[in-house]
């Protein structure tokens, strides 16, 4: 094992959550902690200095890699080193910012960042046998980032009303809460008594699925890849609604259409109801053209109200007195 992957594990058990960086990632956090710790190849950890006898600069960061350890970039990717391979221990409070000069400013780049005393500590008793209580006693009274990101994500997270009796909790996105919308609203006004069939999200994309009612119905070809945001069925007009919420892009265009109905097509006996969902005017606007025949648009911020880009299907007369 290197110096820069038993940083890594120095780092990991330092609360840090190295698993969501990519490789590259991790191994640039690991290599701006070595220059922090003043750790070269060979060195013991033992020799690991905090910030009250160490201050790096950004520049000079990227300066001790491309010396001890194999850093390729130049001192113009030192914002980098700001944004991103110190991003994580910052936040933690593993690594301090500013450390050498309290007042500075994100820009500043006089201001040194060095490791906090707690966090050298720990990293002092790597590889000795004191290694593991060490471990046990730092979580104890420095909680991991990894769980305090948990613990945020759950905190923002929105409920969704599936049925009566379930309700599923999606990240706090734009796109989520327009899916939120459909099913919580849509579905309701114009869903004509239907059941959700399903619905997903990027972290999750089979977060909701009811694979027997839509086996039910022949769709047994439809993976999540495949299907589109929201699915459901009204058993009383046998209408098998699907929806596209869209926020930054795929509305149901007449290639999306075409491609649905020929995977539903002999084997889907419910008619099709296909429908763009919209958060607001400004983002239909932006989608309108690409929007096809013979299918609905919804906006949730109107959403007693539809869109239908279907011919002389709904042509005739609203009488003014009751709206219809």
């Amino acid at each position: 094992m290197t110096i820069l992957d038993e940083a890594q594990v120095v780092l990991g058990a330092l609360g840090i959550p190295l698993t969501d960086l990519t490789v590259i990632r991790r191994a640039h956090t690991a290599r701006a902690f070595l220059a922090l710790a003043g750790l070269r190849p060979g060195d013991a950890w033992s020799q690991t200095q905090d910030m009250t006898s160490r201050t790096l600069t950004t520049k000079k960061i990227l300066q001790f890699g491309r010396d001890h350890h194999q850093e390729t970039r130049s001192d113009g990717s030192y914002d980098d080193v700001r944004r991103e391979d110190l991003k994580l221990p910052v936040t933690a409070g593993v690594v301090q910012a500013a450390a050498n000069k309290a007042n500075a400013t994100t820009n500043d780049g006089t201001r040194g960042y060095g490791i906090h005393p707690e966090a050298a500590r720990l990293a002092r008793s790597f590889g000795t046998e004191h290694w593991s209580q060490a471990c046990s006693a730092f979580t104890e009274a420095w909680p991991p980032l990894a769980k305090q990101l948990a613990r945020d994500r759950g905190l923002r997270q929105i409920p969704i009303k599936i049925a009566d009796d379930k309700v599923l909790m999606f990240e706090p996105d734009p796109h989520n809460q327009l899916q939120r919308a459909v099913v919580e609203v849509f579905l309701p006004l114009f869903g004509r008594g239907a059941d959700l069939l399903y619905v997903g999200e990027a972290a999750d994309k089979l977060k909701f699925m009811d694979q027997v009612r839509l086996r039910e119905l022949g769709i047994f070809d439809l993976g999540h890849e495949k299907l589109p945001d929201v699915v459901a069925h009204s058993r009383a007009k046998n209408w098998l609604y699907l929806i596209e919420a869209v926020t930054a892009a795929n509305p149901v265009t007449e290639v999306r259409r075409l491609t649905l109905e020929s995977l539903l097509q002999g084997h889907c006996s419910a008619q099709r109801v296909y429908v763009s969902a919209f958060p607001d005017r400004s983002t239909f606007r932006r989608f309108a053209a690409q929007v096809a025949w013979e299918t609905e648009a919804w906006i949730a911020e109107s959403p007693e109200h539809l869109v239908h880009f279907n011919g002389d299907k709904f042509l005739g007369p609203h009488d003014t007195a009751t709206g219809s």
